[in-house]
Parts: structure tokens; C-alpha cells; sequence
């Protein structure tokens, strides 16, 4: 994957807020597991920099990413509400220096600050839509709707403003998020490029 995108989103909690609240601040190395499925879920995690993705694995091994996250960035905050173990784990796919807010100090700072509350109801519900798209994709549509669907998406949430947009993510995260084989995303890829749809420069897919 390339390295991070230059616009990062802001932050839901500043910093400020979190040392107050008891966060701490971990250094993940690329490739290494933050936590797995199926453990408890004990923090709140912000991204200060780096990339993260959160995947499911099959029993015949094959991943299933269920989101990509970048600097500014929360993740993996369900189980901290509903008690229940992480249903994926998370891994930095690139060093990823992270703020760790313990469970106990996230719902303090949540009862004490309404308006983060409401600010991270919204996050959550843009999420679901999110997960719901991608399962209407699989169930429904053919690979270019699929790609296109996933690529538009990253713009929206990344491209901070009109023009070319470059994706942040490789064939194979492509075929992950979209449930396709990577060897149907490169072919799709570039058949939308000789149709005029995306741009191919070096290895990236770039959005006119």
C-alpha cells in the first residue's frame, strides 16, 4: 500500500482530551497484529499516523477486509458498546503510531462531552452505510460496479477537494474490500482504463 495520504481526516478526540482521559500513545510495527478476533475489546484507538486495516479471515485463510484507516482515524469501536469480542482483527500495514484511550476513560470522556457522542454516532452510521453498500456489491453487481463503488467511496472519505485522486490502495486490498479475486480487479482495472474511466500512472489508480 502507499504511504499515507496527505490530507488525514481530523481527529474525532484531540489530543489534549485523550492524555486527559488516560490515553497513551503505542508505536505498532508494519505488519503487526494491534489485536484478533475474538479477543476483548479493552481501548478506544485513534490513529496519529500510519495505516490500519481490520479483516476477517475464512477458514481457508483468504481475508476479507472490512475497512482501511488512516491518520486521524478511529477503529474498531463496536465491541466497546455491545461487551462482545472484536469480530476482525486489526493490522498496521504500514508503522502506525496509535492513541490507546482505555475503555473506562472513553465512556467517561463520552458522558462528559455530548458533542463528540453525537460526532462519533455519525462516524458509526457512515460506517454501517458503508458495510451495506459493499454487501449489495457482492450480492449484485458485476466487478466494475464493484471497483467503482469502493474506489468512489475512498475519494469521498480521503479528497478533501475537486481533481484527480489517487487510490491509496493496492489490487489486492481492492479485491479484499470488494470480495473479487485480484487477478478479476487488475483485469477489470484495466479494461475501465481503456474505457476511459480511470487513469493507470506507474502502479496507482488514479480518478480524473
Amino acid at each position: 500500500m502507499p504511504t499515507t495520504p496527505a490530507v488525514s481526516a481530523t481527529p474525532l478526540i484531540g489530543e489534549a482530551l485523550l492524555v486527559q482521559y488516560g490515553a497513551k500513545k503505542t508505536l505498532f510495527a508494519k505488519g503487526r497484529s494491534l489485536f484478533f478476533e475474538g479477543d476483548e475489546c479493552l481501548y478506544f484507538h485513534q490513529l496519529i499516523s500510519g495505516v490500519v486495516k481490520m479483516v476477517s479471515t475464512t477458514q481457508d485463510g483468504k481475508e476479507f477486509i472490512q475497512g482501511v484507516f488512516y491518520s486521524g482515524d478511529s477503529f474498531g469501536e463496536p465491541p466497546l458498546f455491545d461487551g462482545r469480542p472484536y469480530p476482525a482483527g486489526a493490522v498496521a500495514v504500514e508503522e502506525a503510531e496509535i492513541w490507546r484511550l482505555p475503555k473506562a476513560g472513553f465512556f467517561e470522556l463520552l458522558q462528559q462531552h455530548f458533542d463528540l457522542h453525537v460526532q462519533f454516532d455519525r462516524i458509526l452510521c457512515e460506517r454501517l452505510r458503508f458495510k451495506n453498500m459493499i454487501l449489495a456489491e457482492i450480492s449484485f453487481h458485476e466487478p466494475e460496479h464493484r471497483i467503482a463503488s469502493v474506489i468512489t467511496y475512498l475519494k469521498k472519505k480521503l479528497a478533501k477537494k475537486p481533481g484527480p485522486f489517487t487510490v491509496p490502495v493496492t489490487r489486492q486490498q481492492l479485491a479484499d474490500m470488494s470480495g473479487l479475486r485480484v487477478e478479476t480487479v487488475i483485469r477489470t482495472v484495466k479494461k475501465m482504463e481503456a474505457d476511459g474511466k480511470l487513469k493507470l500512472i506507474g502502479h496507482k489508480i488514479c480518478l480524473p
